[in-house]
């Protein structure tokens, strides 16, 4: 949306016959975050020449000619089907600045970031961030899970983008998981509201929001569960066992499979991490009513427990 509205005001602002001078003013301080996207916009000019249709022949003005501007103007063009991919390929040429880059950690293995301007983000293992030399106040999450420990700033708030998702800081810190069939936040400190400019639900700590396929559920979590992998543990209250095996995963770098029934499944209570996978599921397993059977490189967890003092069945 801030993208949609910056690259309006670069196509308004460079006509030369252009006099919302106020206007645009009155939105640039509207939020410290409008005049970043304005400049990201200008800086992608040159992605834009290449799907613009030719100029019509213009004369050329003296260029001492008062209130003349002499930069080529931008057009809407075709109705909102070009504006589309006016928008589109800017959004790209943004994303693909040299100042946007990305982290990754290989499954099982974590990663501190510490920004300029004091926040810390944690990246727990198979997940791929993004984030903006110039904008310490931006970051996108496109896979896996991260901690977030912000500074907070009532004017120029922290966002979090997932996929078409914001969240925006209110002092905080929270924890957000983020997978192709659901994204989960959950809240141990402070404030993070969800899409500030549509639904806007506020989250403070001890609430948690789930997004998927059935929709949006906003619940309770205890604050202390909240990013407990950090601590090497993880914490659950009535979740389902096919989100605690894409946790685990992560957490662990293992290969994990779940059948059905087992999926379906819920589970409360708290798992201790193991680095060794045998006496991971050796624990987990039993703890969880579940059977683990190590599969190859990988372990398939299944219904029913482990017999007693047989272990991970291989």
């Amino acid at each position: 949306m801030m993208n949609e509205e910056a690259l309006g005001w670069v196509v308004r602002t460079r006509d030369p016959d252009f006099a919302d001078w106020d206007g645009f003013t009155a939105w640039l301080e509207a939020d410290p975050a409008h005049a970043s996207a304005y400049d990201a916009m200008m800086l992608a000019d040159s992605e834009l020449d290449s799907i613009l249709p030719p100029e019509p022949v213009v004369m050329p003005v003296a260029a001492n000619d008062p209130g003349v501007r002499t930069r080529r103007p931008l057009r809407w063009i075709g109705g909102g089907a070009i504006a589309a991919a006016l928008v589109a390929t800017v959004s790209i040429a943004v994303l693909n600045r040299s100042d946007i880059y990305s982290v990754t950690t290989r499954p099982g293995e974590t990663r501190v970031i510490a920004l300029d301007d004091g926040t810390t983000v944690e990246l727990n293992g198979g997940t791929t961030m993004r984030f903006d030399r110039k904008d310490a106040r931006f970051a996108a999450l496109d896979m896996g899970e991260a901690a977030f420990t912000v500074r907070h700033d009532v004017a120029n708030p922290f966002r979090v983008t997932v996929g078409d998702t914001v969240f925006e800081d209110a002092g905080t810190i929270f924890n957000i998981v983020h997978t192709d069939a659901a994204t989960r936040i959950g809240v141990s400190e402070g404030k993070v509201i969800y899409n500030p400019q549509a639904e806007a639900i506020a989250l403070p700590a001890g609430r948690a929001l789930a997004e998927d396929a059935q929709g949006l559920r906003v619940m309770d979590i205890a604050p202390a569960a909240v990013a407990s992998w950090r601590q090497g543990r993880l914490v659950y209250a009535n979740a389902a066992v096919g989100d605690i095996s894409q946790d685990i995963g992560r957490s662990l770098g293992v290969t994990l499979t779940v059948t059905p029934g087992a999926r379906a499944m819920r589970f409360t209570g708290t798992i201790r991490l193991d680095r060794d996978p045998a006496l991971f599921f050796a624990q987990a397993a039993p703890l969880m009513g579940l059977t683990a059977v190590r599969r190859g490189d990988g372990w398939l967890l299944q219904e029913g427990p482990t017999k007693e003092g047989n272990g991970p069945q291989s």
